[in-house]
């Protein structure tokens, strides 16, 4: 089965009213799980003989539209990526993610996160981790000022350039 197949079912399984389903074929075996039906597709389990450990495949995040502005003559004055929140956020610094992989709020399971929403923090202060390809990467904040939003979940997938946290450099 090709990895375009397995999206195919991806999309299926999350248009439909089904909670999970489950593909087995000779030489490896599917299951899909969204929790609740109706509910966007959650991680899928294939295993195999080309697989030794199961390996779990997120569905790929969907790119943030972009946003053109055009003066009245009809030329292009602006071009942005939308983002969650829009003009609230505009007076804070946007920390973004420089690589692709997944964001950890911590060092550690046990231990407590970096940064929380109200804390002070200082340029070139660690604020998370981004796991790319079994390497941590902590990632540090490029301003000084006060975290004002978490924008990311922890141990979620995040895209290169996607925003992190908002910081307000005025406090």
């Amino acid at each position: 089965m090709k990895i375009t197949e397995i999206q195919e079912l991806i999309k299926f399984v999350s248009k439909s009213n089904v909670s999970e389903v489950e593909l087995e074929m000779k030489d490896f075996k599917i299951i899909i799980k969204t929790g609740k039906a109706g509910q966007t597709a959650q991680p899928v389990l294939i295993q195999g003989p080309a697989a030794t450990v199961p390996q779990v495949i997120t569905p790929v995040a969907i790119a943030q539209p972009e946003v053109v502005k055009h003066d009245a003559e009809g030329t292009k004055t602006e071009t942005s990526k939308a983002t969650n929140g829009g003009d609230e956020n505009k007076n804070y610094h946007v920390v973004k993610s420089p690589m692709i992989g997944t964001f950890y709020r911590s060092p550690g399971p046990d231990k407590p996160p970096f940064i929380n929403v109200g804390d002070n923090i200082d340029a070139g202060q660690a604020v998370c981790i981004i796991e790319a390809m079994k390497l941590f990467n902590e990632i540090e904040c490029d301003v000084k000022g006060k975290i004002v939003k978490v924008l990311v979940e922890n141990a979620t997938p995040v895209e290169y350039d996607q925003p992190l946290f908002l910081v307000d450099t005025n406090a």
